[in-house]
């Protein structure tokens, strides 16, 4: 009860606070369209953690697009439009930003948020453990053009993929991307770095120390799988899935993707360009 009490409290001082502070945005012209607390989802509710995200996603396009406006973008898991913020300078004149996302109320308050000029937003109907399990189990293709978009993004989808669902949707990435086009995707991936810092975390007799990181240690198989692992507090594999480096090489094999750069983020306890991997890739 005083949890919902707090919450319903800081709801509205985050409503005045948005109100009040829009007034006072001089740089920017995205972050406007930030959601109130209700509409903020996907792992990150604060107000600042949006607009520094957005940031980091803004910056992470221009640095990859060849062009920067005129952009055809597919966001995969659009939730309630992070990435959309950070898309939006990048699909003016003649541009689009195509959001699929398998939560239904996420793509029906997308259609009433943001200007149809320049976004869609497509229901995938597509059942996980983690998200939504009253859906199709068929694996089946994004509704969506081959050879379409100049940029495909994923913020924590591969994240939430057992091994055949990771494999499948990666093709799915190169199929729908224009030869060239690039990728932004977010992984857990189970490197030399991860490896490393797993070590540093263990005690002398190999007992984890008791810190909030030892969250993200990847010891459980996702159904018997070699090289994708969950944690032990998960409940469904899906709540939170990494992959090895062999798992990595496996995908971009399959999919016939190039892996341009990888920045290792920082659940691995060093500095990096976001809290998961980021990983670049091209068609």
């Amino acid at each position: 009860m005083i949890k919902r009490i707090s919450r319903k409290l800081f709801a509205i001082v985050d409503w005045l606070f948005r109100k009040g502070d829009r007034k006072f945005i001089a740089r920017t012209n995205n972050i406007q369209n930030i959601p109130d607390l209700r509409h903020r989802r996907g792992g990150k509710v604060s107000y600042a953690e949006w607009a520094h995200v957005i940031g980091i996603f803004q910056t992470t396009f221009y640095n990859i697009l060849e062009k920067k406006n005129g952009n055809k973008i597919l966001d995969i898991g659009c939730g309630t439009g992070l990435l959309a913020i950070a898309a939006q300078n990048f699909i003016r004149d003649k541009g689009k930003y195509t959001g699929l996302d398998v939560l239904k109320k996420d793509v029906d308050f997308d259609a009433s948020h943001y200007d149809p000029k320049y976004y869609e937003f497509i229901h995938f109907d597509l059942a996980n453990p983690t998200y939504v399990k009253n859906q199709s189990e068929e694996k089946k293709p994004w509704p969506v053009p081959t050879e379409n978009y100049d940029l495909v993004t994923a913020l924590s989808v591969w994240t939430h993929l057992k091994e055949d669902d990771a494999i499948y949707y990666f093709k799915e990435i190169k199929r729908v991307l224009k030869p060239r086009g690039k990728a932004v995707i977010t992984f857990f991936i189970l490197d030399r770095t991860y490896e490393y810092s797993v070590k540093e975390k263990s005690g002398k007799k190999g007992k984890y120390h008791n810190t909030p990181s030892n969250k993200w240690i990847f010891d459980e198989p996702a159904y018997e799988s070699k090289d994708w692992f969950a944690p032990k507090w998960v409940k469904y594999p899906e709540d939170a899935i990494g992959v090895t480096e062999n798992g990595l090489n496996l995908l971009l094999n399959e999919s016939g993707l190039k892996l341009k750069e990888l920045h290792h983020g920082n659940w691995k306890e060093v500095p990096g360009l976001y809290f998961q991997d980021v990983l670049i890739l091209e068609a």
